[in-house]
């Protein structure tokens, strides 16, 4: 707004909407600034609770205000290979060798959801799980997805292929408020994740991205299947040393 020669006030819309425009802009540097930071300073500690982590606990408490998620850090070395190499398999065969995005998947993705006229799938490699786990939520929009892209090629850049499975597998959901190898391992087969046998890493990593329907349907001929194939593979995927 400007005075005019008579005192009152003249809009001009151009104006506000490049100072809006302007404003904009600086949120989303700054956001991605404070992601930058995040991710630098979790190259070297740990993530506490990601986001994923505090919605879900949120939910459980919702039903049970004493409700605690089971979880327990392990670093990389004390996760079995077996499990490295079945999330691998399963999740993201090629993790070794994208930059935390696989076009091609993104594109299948987007033709599937153009086809069916809404967000449905998102041809999302570990890191950009990952991405999504430590900062985002899980509703499914084009913004939330161009945001998780960002990050992941953060996250590549910053941290390598070791620390991205490491943070991974250390945060991922294994079951109903069940997070990261480690209580994963303990929760279904009562060993730690350096102990999980080929059969047991194979099914672990199939029940992923479903592990609370899993946890409810351990007997799934589907889950079967799919372990069965991810073992077979369990030996063919480089995972980092």
């Amino acid at each position: 707004m400007a005075n005019t020669k008579n005192g009152s006030f003249q809009f001009r819309p151009f104006r506000w909407l490049g100072l809006l425009l302007f404003w904009a802009f600086c949120a989303v540097v700054l956001l991605q600034l404070w992601y930058l930071a995040q991710i630098t300073y979790w190259a070297r500690f740990n993530p506490g609770n990601t986001s994923f982590m505090n919605i879900r606990l949120q939910e459980m408490r919702q039903t049970d205000p004493r409700a605690q998620l089971k979880h327990q850090w392990v670093p990389y070395d004390q996760i079995n290979l077996n499990l490295k190499r079945a999330v691998v398999a399963a999740e993201d065969s090629g993790f070794m060798d994208h930059m935390g995005v696989e076009p091609e998947a993104i594109e299948l993705a987007l033709k599937r959801n153009l086809r069916r006229g809404k967000v449905t799938h998102g041809g999302s490699t570990i890191t950009q799980q990952l991405a999504k786990n430590l900062f985002l939520t899980g509703k499914r929009s084009y913004l939330r997805k161009a945001q998780e892209l960002m990050i992941a090629f953060m996250l590549e850049a910053v941290w390598g292929k070791r620390r991205i499975l490491e943070v991974y597998l250390n945060v991922v959901e294994w079951g109903n408020g069940v997070y990261g190898a480690q209580a994963a391992s303990r929760y279904y087969y009562g060993v730690d994740a350096a102990q999980l046998n080929p059969a047991q890493a194979a099914r672990m990593a199939g029940m992923l991205p479903a592990p609370r329907y899993f946890d409810k349907r351990r007997g799934s001929p589907f889950l079967a299947r799919k372990t069965g194939a991810i073992q077979a593979r369990l030996y063919q995927v480089a995972v980092p040393r």
